[in-house]
C-alpha cells in the first residue's frame, strides 16, 4: 500500500477523536421545512421534513415510533413521474398524498398499514408525495384536488 494512503487511513481516526466526533460517518442532520395545504376550509400548515436523496427516499419514515400531528415527510422527485411506495419496516399508520408539479394533490391514499409490503402507487404522474400521520388528511379535511403551497410546486 502506498505510503500516503497508509498514512491518511492511520490519520483519518486520530483526527476524528481530535476533532470530538465519532471516526465512522454520522447520519446527516434532516432538512425541515414548511408548507401549507389550502383546503375547502382553509389552509392547513405542516412542517416537513425533506427526503429527496435516494436514500432519503429509500429511509423515509421507517422505523418511527410516532409522527407529531402535523408534520410528515415531503418526498421530492424532481418531475413528475408515477411512483410507488410500500410500508416495509414503516410502523405507524400513514396517510399519503401524490401530489403533481403544480401542487395538486392527485390522489390520496389514507392510512397505510403498517410493516406491509403491498404496493402503493400513485395511479398518475406526480412531482412529490407527503407522508402524514394515518387519519390526518380526513381530520383536517385533505382531499384530491387541494393545492400544497410549497417552493418545489409550479405556481398555477
Amino acid at each position: 500500500m502506498p505510503a500516503p494512503i497508509r498514512r491518511a487511513l492511520v490519520l483519518a481516526p486520530a483526527v476524528a477523536v481530535l476533532a470530538g466526533r465519532p471516526a465512522r460517518a454520522q447520519r446527516p442532520r434532516e432538512r425541515t421545512d414548511t408548507l401549507a395545504i389550502l383546503t375547502r376550509s382553509g389552509p392547513v400548515a405542516f412542517t416537513v421534513e425533506l427526503a429527496i436523496t435516494p436514500d432519503e427516499h429509500a429511509r423515509g419514515l421507517m422505523f418511527r415510533k410516532s409522527l407529531p400531528e402535523r408534520h410528515g415527510m415531503l418526498f421530492d422527485f424532481g418531475a413528475e413521474q408515477e411512483v410507488a411506495f410500500w410500508m416495509r419496516n414503516t410502523l405507524i399508520p400513514l396517510d399519503m398524498l401524490f401530489i403533481a408539479a403544480d401542487g395538486v394533490i392527485r390522489h390520496l391514499h389514507e392510512n397505510a398499514t403498517p410493516l406491509s409490503e403491498e404496493p402503493i402507487p400513485s395511479r398518475y404522474p406526480v412531482r412529490a408525495v407527503l407522508e402524514i400521520a394515518g387519519g390526518s388528511a380526513r381530520r383536517l379535511g385533505i382531499a384530491i384536488g387541494d393545492r400544497v403551497v410549497h417552493p418545489i410546486f409550479a405556481r398555477g
